[in-house]
């Protein structure tokens, strides 16, 4: 499955305009979680019924704010799964049906259908833009310590 590659900020922001019902899932392999579209609770075991994923979609309280500045929140929020998760994850986006809630309140989406790989380099024009243009300090979700 040779799938486009997103290499800039601009070209993520630029998809969702166009299609925005996207979402991001970290993973190793896009292929692999399509052809077994099912995430697995880490603390019990059980099977959910999609993939575990992010959503892409603007939030209509984030006003007329910019998209690109959305889409490097939501890709910063998560880059604590590049290490979380089996070596090698990274960001892809994809489109499917949603169908539930996962034990972290994330969506569950079934059928998925890859629609391009994030490359490396858009999580650093993410974590550069956070750093210079947000307000206060930002961080991933996954923060270790208290």
């Amino acid at each position: 499955m040779a799938l486009d590659v997103i290499t800039t900020l601009d070209q993520l922001a630029e998809l969702l305009e166009s299609r925005p019902c996207l979402f991001v899932r970290w993973s190793a392999d896009p292929e692999a979680d399509q052809s077994h579209p099912h995430s697995t609770d880490g603390l019990t075991g059980a099977e959910l019924p999609g993939l575990s994923v992010n959503p892409l979609a603007v939030e209509p309280w984030w006003g007329s704010r910019s998209t690109v500045l959305w889409v490097a929140r939501r890709l910063h929020d998560y880059s604590h799964l590049e290490r979380a998760r089996a070596h090698g994850a990274r960001p892809w986006v994809l489109e499917g049906e949603e169908v539930g809630r996962g034990p972290d309140n994330e969506p569950l989406v079934a059928r998925p259908t890859a629609v391009a790989l994030i490359d490396k380099q858009v999580l650093d024009q993410a974590e550069n833009l956070l750093k210079h243009d947000a307000n206060g300090e930002w961080g991933p979700l996954g923060r270790e310590g208290g």
